[in-house]
């Protein structure tokens, strides 16, 4: 599964050409739409909104419900099979956020760029088993 925004679904096409399986994009983990900030950087968000209440942003709890929403469709459809998700920063965070009940994720985890988050349903239930993972990563291989 992908995002539909080019810059995951390119990433889920480089993963691909090693599993070749089906990519089936999924607007449920399209990026939280930022509003009259998308495009901007950190800084210029904070320079032109320091109270951080950016004009049409898409409210987090909106953006909560569509990536559960999406995340319960991949349950129904694949159940105890496993499935890979490319998505975006904003996306991951939201999840891990929801499923530690605010523990990590959102405002609280700087997730690196390709880094892998684990999670499984089991007892009806969706389990963290680990997060921000990097060791696939040459960068952080040599540090290891």
């Amino acid at each position: 599964m992908t995002s539909p925004l080019q810059r995951a679904k390119r990433t889920a096409e480089i993963i691909n050409e090693g599993l070749q399986v089906e990519l089936v994009e999924m607007e449920e983990f399209v990026e939280r739409s930022f509003g009259d900030a998308e495009g901007m950087t950190r800084q210029e968000i904070d320079s032109a909104y320091p109270n951080r209440d950016v004009p049409n942003q898409e409210e987090r709890s909106a953006l909560n419900k569509r990536v559960m929403a999406g995340l319960e469709k991949i349950n129904r459809k694949y159940g105890d099979k496993k499935a890979l998700l490319v998505a975006h920063g904003g996306v991951i965070n939201a999840i891990l956020s929801i499923l530690s009940d605010g523990e990590i994720g959102s405002g609280k985890t700087r997730l690196i760029n390709a880094c892998i988050s684990n999670i499984n349903f089991k007892d009806k239930k969706w389990l963290i088993s680990d997060f921000n993972q990097v060791g696939h990563l040459s960068k952080f291989k040599e540090l290891n």
